[in-house]
């Protein structure tokens, strides 16, 4: 069977490592990543659920993950720190995968049906699709904020790709 269509993620794989935004946090705030983890382990434990997998599946504001953090990692740094930039600290780290870029803007070019495939941040979604040419290289985009969904949940792999006769549609499934 031929390969028909490409799903590509956002974060990591267009983008430059994610690893280098959250050092950049890091760096700019003196909040470790560890600290960071140890805050969002603590949430998870309390409410019953990762609050970062909440942020991602949109049901969870930035503005209140953010205040859960602020409240969790005040006992260990001894003070409730700023966190509202951590967008913007974020975004200014992470830079363009141009080759990888490219090398979608190729395959759309050969014909592949291009679909894009990210867990995110629903107030993000102007940030990080100024950063690419989303809408000239993919045809479906699937935000795990707007569908309620993330990776690995298995439902989150099941993109519709429509033609654009809109006579036939292809279903393709990513298993692992």
């Amino acid at each position: 069977m031929a390969i028909r269509a490409v799903i590509s993620d956002f974060g990591g794989v267009l983008t430059t490592p994610l690893l280098g935004s959250f050092l950049a946090f890091q760096d700019e705030t003196g909040i470790s990543a560890e600290a960071l983890g140890r805050a969002m382990q603590r949430i998870a434990e309390s409410e019953g659920e990762h609050p970062l997998f909440e942020l991602e599946r949109g049901r969870l504001a930035e503005s209140e993950f953010l205040d859960l953090l602020r409240v969790q990692l005040a006992p260990e740094l001894g003070h409730a720190p700023e966190l509202h930039r951590f967008s913007e600290i974020y975004f200014e780290a992470l830079d363009p995968n141009q080759p990888m870029i490219d090398l979608m803007r190729d395959l759309k070019g050969r014909g592949y049906r291009m679909a894009l495939l990210t867990n995110n941040v629903r107030e993000w979604e102007p940030l990080w699709r100024a950063m690419l040419p989303v809408d000239e290289i993919f045809e479906v985009v699937v935000d795990s904020a707007f569908v309620g969904i993330r990776k690995p949940e298995p439902g989150i792999y099941w993109v519709r790709l429509t033609q654009r006769d809109q006579s036939v549609s292809t279903r393709v499934g990513i298993l692992r």
